[in-house]
């Protein structure tokens, strides 16, 4: 028999809440296997279903007043304490048997929140499409991985299917740091410890220097958001543990120039000589529309860090890596738009969703043969 730890128990004391008039909605909205939930002050709650928003039908709009009494039923008493202290909030709970990732805020009408329907069951790499490259970066012995890309794109998914991975397959200490925390881990073969900021620690910084001195082989953080998160990332990383994060930057390039660009200017040298070494892998990622309109398909664009793509770093060369990607197919890597051009080609985006989303048009169509030439050869 599986014992219960802190989360299951917090989880289920959470599941036990009454939120009435909420979980109607909630439950409405994973009916039609939304993604996101939105109550707006003023407006009819919303779903967010394969990239589109939708009112929830037979529901009427609602009031600031009626809007906040929903919102409110859902905090616990910590996090409606530190909404009145921040006027925002996000926090994470468990309703309707699903669990949600929240972001409460106010705005001109009013109260109003976002809620992430968040798996109960991690996804594997083959559900999710990450290549044989991806997959192998869980057996990475230290290092940083960061995975990129625009606000609902996965990327919490991507990171938790290659923590499992580690904890099926390795004792090693991992340790999650996330705001809030989404996917819930059961033990494997791994120790895996699980830290909310806001609820377990003050910020990802504090929690970050504090892990240093936890005994961890891993360590994940939810997003890499200021100066002092990504110069402790880096520095873990550096030191020999395997660090995966997140960060918002749409591609290989812009990731690295962002983490560089954050540090003060007499810094970068040094920086840029750290991440030449310590960087693994970038995995950037889009969802774009299935073709046939059920669904969403994860595009991404890979980079290894071999000793090409280190001496570019090293000599401020960013600019050379989406050419270094696109020439290093076989190693595994590939740029956005090559991952585009072959699900394309597979049939599972259509031609015209990939034109109205790649930056480079003309050259996109002579991605298209090669991925055709490539499909032949598998």
């Amino acid at each position: 028999m599986r014992m219960v730890n802190y989360m299951d128990a917090q989880i289920s004391k959470d599941s036990a809440r009454d939120t009435g008039p909420l979980s109607a909605i909630l439950s409405a909205g994973l009916a039609l296997k939304a993604s996101d939930i939105l109550l707006v002050a003023g407006k009819t709650p919303m779903a967010r279903v394969d990239g589109e928003t939708v009112p929830l039908a037979g529901m009427a709009p609602l009031t600031a007043e009626k809007c906040r009494e929903l919102i409110l039923s859902g905090l616990r008493p910590e996090a409606a304490a530190r909404f009145a202290d921040a006027e925002e909030l996000d926090y994470s709970f468990t309703c309707c048997g699903s669990r949600f990732r929240v972001n409460v805020f106010s705005q001109l009408n009013g109260l109003s929140a976002v809620y992430r329907a968040v798996s109960k069951i991690i996804p594997t790499p083959q559900e999710l499409g990450l290549t044989p490259e991806m997959i192998a970066l869980s057996d990475l012995p230290r290092g940083l991985v960061i995975v990129t890309g625009p606000t609902g794109c996965g990327k919490s998914s991507t990171l938790a299917s290659l923590i499992e991975l580690i904890n099926l397959k390795y004792r090693k200490t991992i340790i999650t740091l996330e705001d809030p925390v989404e996917f819930v881990y059961t033990d494997r073969k791994s120790t895996i410890i699980q830290r909310e900021v806001g609820r377990h620690t003050r910020s990802f910084g504090d929690a970050l220097r504090h892990a240093l001195r936890q005994a961890p082989d891993v360590i994940m953080i939810g997003e890499m958001r200021d100066f002092e998160t990504i110069q402790l990332a880096v520095t873990a990383a550096e030191t020999g543990h395997l660090c995966l994060a997140t960060l918002h930057t749409l591609d290989s390039a812009s990731t690295v120039d962002r983490i560089i660009d954050v540090f003060p200017a007499v810094q970068q040298e040094q920086v840029r000589a750290q991440l030449s070494v310590s960087l693994q892998a970038v995995i950037s990622q889009l969802l774009l529309p299935r073709k046939g309109g059920k669904g969403r398909v994860a595009a991404r664009e890979l980079l290894l860090a071999n000793n090409a793509i280190r001496a570019i770093i090293r000599d401020k060369k960013t600019h050379a890596i989406p050419n270094t990607l696109l020439t290093s197919r076989k190693a595994g890597m590939m740029t956005m738009d090559q991952s585009m051009a072959e699900l394309a080609v597979a049939g599972l985006i259509t031609v015209e969703e990939a034109l109205s989303k790649t930056a480079h048009p003309d050259s996109f169509r002579s991605l298209m043969d090669s991925a055709t030439e490539l499909k032949g050869r598998r």
